[in-house]
């Protein structure tokens, strides 16, 4: 029986790496940077008014040319308001000693003007304005370059991009950039029990819940899937179904597709196309598994069980972290923390554990709590809908087969909802 770390290392090892391509910016999000981004304009690209308000000299409303300095003249309080420049201005004002101009949010400052007054700190005049208390130089002023200057580098490769660095981009003038794609992912299922959803099932027939769950946790991890549904079952429909999604996809994922006899039909037309094992893995649940390679671009398979809640926790371990591996990451796996546990839970000797669990906090302590959702003593663990309530995996050592109320143990964090 293999270990996870030795199942998950051999997965990572083959996660393919796509090569990087260019796309609009609109549709970066998310992405991983494959290219060094450097600024070839000032951002701002001249100085403006931060805040509504009157461009001034601000030693002629009580500051000094320096922050902090004082005027040896006692100055003017009372100013003409001599313009009005809006943002998107493009006519330049002078500014003279002694004056004012009226100033939006973003308009281009006066030549001459090193502060704005803001609105709030004045009587509001049109032809006068009078200040209540002074500015300073370079006051509620975003001057030229104070964001980016020419050749800083806006956006470093390797960086994960998020609304943020798509502005930092767009304020560049780039409109498109390179980055690593997501992995394009087919997700199927193998069963003669399954139907459909919108049709009703029969005697002995279920709904095809596995893949629509899988094509779920694939999209959340970041990939670009296919949800390819129910496979036919006869074997040359089989084969060229799987080989027509291998010559398209980074990644195929079969559910169904280990664990009962009807399995062998699956693993029968893989074998023509490329190489597959199905050696068990020491972990609970999902330890009966596969993997392989297929085709001549050794595409990465995943055979997972029709058991809905046993594949997700597969797909958590070790499909996951190879899909993060793809997008660029090198940390692929969830982030992990300890938890003292609420409740007892159980977990079957000499296999990793993996039970469904809702993380808290203590709101007294800031300690992480957790109470288990499965593997507890009578409750099963293959059931879906405590994976629906679950927001973490508590993963318990082979060693370990028995938590009690109080232990600390390992939790890894799932995705938050709100």
């Amino acid at each position: 029986m293999r270990s996870v770390e030795d199942q998950l290392a051999m997965v990572v090892d083959a996660a393919p790496a796509p090569e990087p391509i260019r796309v609009r910016i609109s549709d970066a999000l998310g992405l991983m940077c494959a290219e060094e981004v450097t600024a070839t304009r000032s951002l701002p690209g001249f100085a403006q008014a931060a805040v509504d308000g009157y461009a001034v000299r601000a030693v002629d409303v009580g500051g000094g040319v320096a922050l902090g300095a004082r005027p040896d003249a006692e100055p003017a309080t009372s100013l003409p308001v001599v313009g009005e420049v809006a943002a998107g201005s493009q006519k330049p004002l002078r500014l003279q000693p002694r004056q004012a101009v009226r100033v939006a949010t973003g308009a281009p400052l006066p030549t001459l003007a090193d502060a704005v007054l803001p609105l709030e700190w004045t009587d509001r005049g049109r032809r006068r304005v009078t200040a209540q208390r002074p500015v300073y130089s370079g006051d509620f002023v975003r001057r030229a370059g104070d964001d980016i200057q020419p050749g800083d580098l806006a956006v470093r490769a390797g960086a994960v991009l998020g609304p943020a660095h798509i502005g930092l981009l767009a304020a560049t003038g780039r409109d498109q950039v390179l980055v690593s794609p997501r992995p394009r992912v087919a997700v199927m299922s193998y069963g003669l029990e399954l139907v459909d959803i919108g049709r009703d099932p029969g005697l002995g027939h279920v709904f095809d819940v596995t893949s629509y769950a899988l094509a779920a946790a694939a999209r959340d991890a970041g990939a670009d899937v296919q949800r390819v549904g129910i496979i036919n079952a006869e074997p040359r429909r089989l084969k060229e179904t799987i080989a027509n999604h291998v010559a398209r996809s980074e990644m195929i994922i079969i559910a169904g597709a280990v664990g009962g006899s009807g399995a062998q039909a699956v693993q029968e037309a893989l074998a023509e196309l490329g190489e597959i094992d199905t050696s068990r893995v020491a972990m609970h649940p999902g330890s009966v598994q596969g993997f392989g390679l297929l085709g001549e671009e050794r595409i990465p398979a995943f055979l997972l069980p029709s058991n809905p809640a046993a594949a997700l926790v597969i797909f958590e371990t070790i499909v996951r972290p190879a899909i993060r591996r793809s997008l660029g990451k090198q940390e692929p796996k969830r982030r992990a923390v300890q938890a003292r546990s609420l409740g007892p839970v159980d977990s079957i000797p000499g296999r990793r554990g993996f039970v469904r669990a809702r993380l808290m906090r203590d709101a007294d302590t800031g300690d992480y709590l957790v109470q288990g959702l499965g593997g507890a003593e009578g409750v099963p663990s293959h059931l879906l809908a405590g994976f629906a309530d679950a927001n973490a995996i508590i993963e318990l050592p082979e060693e370990v087969t028995t938590v009690r109320p109080g232990d600390i143990v390992d939790v890894v964090f799932l995705q938050q909802r709100s």
